[in-house]
């Protein structure tokens, strides 16, 4: 290795990088899910209609998923470090002007703008994983941690707003990024290092605009689906929009000098089986996290708080076999942990399916939490180190978001998609066994959860043999790559 690297290997503030990178993340991951739980008060606080709450979910999401792709270049381009900071601080105040919103729209437009802030957020801080660990046994490790938080943190999310809107406020469940950001950012100016892509660095604007337009389109499109369904002219028209933007914003990559998003990064076999993996897992397991919630709550009748609870186990598999697998990784390659985790995981939502208004959750819930887990522990990790397999420096940051933005439309189209299906096999399963009267909604409700986690399962399943076929790099390549980004 060069003198560079071994520099990097003696950087005695990299574990201390880590722990900031990850305090970021954290953030990131529980503001996808923690005013989930929040909506009910909120609503009652601020007016909010039945038709409006989706927007204090849909406003963060939309502008994170659209924005990833020009968050990392700005990263890649302006310094690593400077658009961490930007992005720790701006999403402080995007957070506090939510948590103290006294109308809907001023409440929308923060979560607007925390979605803004973690798109500068999210591929800064994996790019900066990327450039500061150069060792394979270390880098696992450091991807084990944020791969752990990744899977883990959506459970996290649901409990801490169950307990923050149950025993303080709704407003602390924004509140409370306050004091995290700052935190992190003070720390951050201290142990993160400086980083940036060398060369000719000049803004593809052609590239930047049909992007962020065509993933905008891309994902309010599913989101309209999720909500009045695939045929609704809306929905249509913007997932028409959103096609022939992002073919507009290939043609535009392939012919330009220099490209937001070069195709060198998605045309490498094993970036793209993992961005194409990343997309499937995002589509699956969204999906578990939404129609588990509301089997838990509406069905068997659990609090907010409890059923935050009951996905604990989730997050404990997830971060017992997050250490397996970085341990696992430099020994045995990616491939080996990634298609038996996928299958492990479908089989999970598989067993999952077995759930009926009667059956108990330690009995039918928990076995699945478990397995699943584990299964997506061994995922999560090597995906981040494959996505980001023998990038150069010069494009750490937008490999870095095409990983989050593959999530974040998996995530958008699975929950469109599956909730589609569970609400068609429910008003089947109500029209077949109308005879039961009042006594069929809760059977209905579960039978279409079912029936959406069978899909879910087979889109694990699919992800699988994605993998299986496009990851074709053995644990040799891992220590080649540690190699290259170190230059």
């Amino acid at each position: 290795m060069s003198m560079q690297a071994d520099k990097q290997i003696l950087d005695p503030t990299r574990w201390r990088t880590l722990f900031v990178v990850a305090i970021a993340q954290l953030m990131i991951v529980l503001d996808s899910s923690i005013m989930n739980i929040a909506i009910p008060r909120a609503k009652i606080d601020l007016g909010i209609s039945d038709a409006n709450q989706q927007w204090v979910i849909t406003a963060y999401t939309l502008a994170f998923g659209s924005l990833l792709l020009l968050g990392g270049r700005i990263g890649d381009y302006m310094g690593r470090k400077k658009i961490f900071l930007i992005g720790l601080i701006g999403f402080a105040g995007a957070s506090a002007l939510g948590g103290i919103a006294s109308t809907q729209g001023l409440l929308f437009a923060s979560r607007a703008l925390q979605g803004v802030f973690a798109a500068l957020l999210a591929p800064t801080a994996l790019a900066i994983i990327s450039v500061t660990f150069t060792v394979p046994q270390e880098r696992a490790k450091a991807f084990g941690v944020i791969g752990a938080i990744s899977g883990g943190g959506a459970a996290i999310g649901l409990i801490m707003g169950g307990t923050l809107t149950e025993y303080a406020s709704w407003r602390w469940c924004l509140g409370v990024n306050v004091p995290i950001a700052i935190v992190a950012a003070i720390f951050a100016t201290k142990f993160v290092h400086e980083s940036k892509a060398e060369g000719k660095n000049t803004y593809d604007i052609p590239g930047v605009l049909t992007a962020t337009s065509g993933l905008f389109a891309l994902t309010y499109g599913f989101n309209q689906a999720a909500t009045k369904g695939w045929s609704n002219s809306v929905t249509v028209s913007f997932l028409l929009a959103a096609i022939a933007l992002l073919v507009a914003f290939v043609l535009i990559e392939s012919k330009v000098a220099n490209p937001l998003m070069p195709l060198r990064v998605i045309t490498e076999r094993n970036r793209g089986g993992s961005y194409l993996g990343s997309l499937v897992v995002g589509a699956g397991l969204f999906s578990m996290f939404l129609f588990l919630g509301l089997y838990l709550q509406v069905v068997l009748g659990y609090s907010p708080l409890k059923s935050g609870f009951a996905f604990l186990p989730f997050t404990a598999g997830i971060i017992v076999f997050a250490g397996v697998a970085s341990q696992l990784l430099p020994k045995i390659g990616p491939r080996p942990l990634m298609v038996p985790g996928l299958i492990a995981a479908g089989i999970g939502l598989l067993m999952l399916s077995r759930i009926t208004p009667e059956t108990a959750y330690v009995t039918h819930v928990l076995p699945s939490l478990l397995i699943m887990s584990s299964g997506m522990a061994l995922v999560f990790i090597p995906l981040t180190s494959t996505s980001l397999h023998a990038v150069s420096t010069h494009d750490t940051g937008v490999a870095s978001a095409m990983l989050n933005t593959s999530q974040q439309v998996g995530g958008s189209l699975g929950v469109a998609l599956l909730n589609t299906v569970a609400a068609t096999a429910s008003t089947t399963y109500a029209t077949a066994n109308s005879e039961l009267g009042k006594m069929v909604q809760p059977f209905a409700m579960t039978h279409g959860f079912t029936v959406a986690f069978k899909v879910s399962a087979v889109l694990l399943f699919v992800g699988a043999v994605v993998l299986f076929f496009f990851i074709n790099i053995g644990k040799e390549s891992l220590v080649e790559t540690e190699g290259a980004l170190a230059h």
